[in-house]
């Protein structure tokens, strides 16, 4: 008699279970870990959100409302674009020192006038550069360098 033939199929289902609980199994987080993770999260949004709302109380200091326009959006007598007032040079400064791309002109001026990518490169220049002096009105107006520190400092505490 072989071998094959004194073992049932139940009896091969078995010890393979048997032998995959031997195996190592993944690490699960503690519940301490998982809820530590979430706490890192929450904090991170919130900032985040802190950071959109500076965004809005810029734009709609600046123009009157945030968000996307239906009409494109001049002041300064055609000098300022946007939502949020770019200068063409200006966009076209920080693309450049952001993304190292070169726009033209033309480009520049659609990123001033397209809400999202305009306050993704306000973002950039008032937090991570510390420069919401390009808005040297409703800078003061609104508080921001204050506003910057703090949402900064809780940046940095949540980075420790």
């Amino acid at each position: 008699m072989t071998i094959q033939g004194t073992i049932s199929p139940f009896a091969i289902v078995a010890l393979g279970v048997a032998l995959a609980g031997c195996g190592t199994q993944p690490a699960q987080p503690s519940p301490e870990t998982m809820s530590l993770r979430a706490l890192t999260d929450a904090r991170a949004s919130y900032i985040d959100e802190r950071k959109d709302e500076v965004i809005r109380q810029l734009s709609h200091c600046e123009s009157g409302g945030w968000g996307p326009s239906d009409r494109k959006i001049y002041g300064g007598r055609g000098a300022y674009l946007g939502r949020l007032q770019f200068t063409v040079r200006t966009a076209q400064a920080y693309s450049l020192q952001r993304d190292g791309v070169r726009l033209s002109a033309v480009e520049a001026a659609d990123l001033a006038h397209d809400y999202e990518r305009a306050s993704d490169l306000a973002k950039y220049m008032i937090f991570d550069l510390g420069e919401p002096w390009h808005w040297p009105l409703c800078s003061k107006k609104l508080g921001m360098v204050a506003e910057v520190r703090a949402i900064r400092e809780s940046q940095e505490a949540l980075n420790r």
